[in-house]
């Protein structure tokens, strides 16, 4: 790494590389990072080319250093606003378990209720 780069920074880079995982965006002559799918924008990213393009200059946020294996993760997502989220993700969702909870004892107790005449009848034949 030609100079050091410390997590939180903002920078401007050049996309050099373009993989089905991320994209190379370089730094500075001899730095680059990868920007991983998933924070190249909110939402889903099926195919990077559909948002980034070789030699696109793109604003970049080091998310993390590693000096030893001389890698930087970077982020184009952290730096966009986040979007509104649906109004159906912000109710609370009732877990499957706390659905099931409710309504077991209905099918319990008839199960229970009809034991005892299946026992009965069992007993005539």
């Amino acid at each position: 790494m030609a100079r050091k780069y410390e997590a939180g920074e903002k920078l401007t880079g050049k996309v050099t590389g373009i993989q089905p995982y991320g994209a190379f965006v370089s730094l500075d002559e001899n730095t680059q990072g990868l920007v991983h799918i998933s924070e190249i924008t909110y939402g889903f990213v099926k195919d990077v080319n559909e948002f980034l393009s070789i030699g696109e200059e793109v604003e970049v946020k080091i998310l993390e250093v590693n000096e030893e294996a001389e890698k930087i993760s970077l982020s184009i997502r952290a730096l966009q606003e986040k979007p509104v989220t649906d109004r159906r993700d912000e109710r609370t969702r009732e877990s499957l378990q706390e659905r099931i909870k409710e309504r077991d004892s209905e099918g319990f107790n008839s199960l229970k209720e009809k034991l005892q005449d299946w026992i009965e009848q069992s007993g005539q034949y």
